[in-house]
């Protein structure tokens, strides 16, 4: 299975994603926000990046693109609850797989993570 860092400024939603991923195999670290997010992706190996777009400190856009330039292999998908942040998110299509509509449920997440770790 993969190992997956979730970015996620809320704390309820991060550790239900987290507990439904682990659920499915696999291994899950989190980080409150894009800055804490990318030093530990730098610490580690990871298959999957899923983060929220909007957070504080650093958001899910500038890490997307800090990630995908230090860590090409990387696979990124990206959560948002506001429309204007996806659209944020079109200069990112080369980087990113795909963007996830706040709310959402499970199975919806979990579908969109098994997607973006085959694609």
């Amino acid at each position: 299975m993969a190992r997956i860092l979730i970015t996620e400024d809320e704390d309820s939603l991060r550790s239900f994603v987290a507990r439904a991923l682990r659920l499915d195999g696999h291994e899950t670290d989190e980080a409150a926000d894009g800055a804490e997010g990318l030093e530990k992706l730098r610490d580690g190996a990871y298959d999957l990046l899923l983060s929220d777009i909007r957070m504080p400190v650093m958001d899910g856009i500038e890490l997307a693109h800090q990630a995908k330039d230090a860590f090409p292999g990387l696979k990124i998908l990206l959560m948002t609850g506001y429309a204007e942040q996806r659209e944020r998110a079109d200069d990112l299509a080369e980087k990113i797989i795909d963007v996830v509509a706040k709310p959402f449920a499970l199975p919806d997440i979990r579908k969109a993570v098994a997607r973006a770790l085959v694609a």
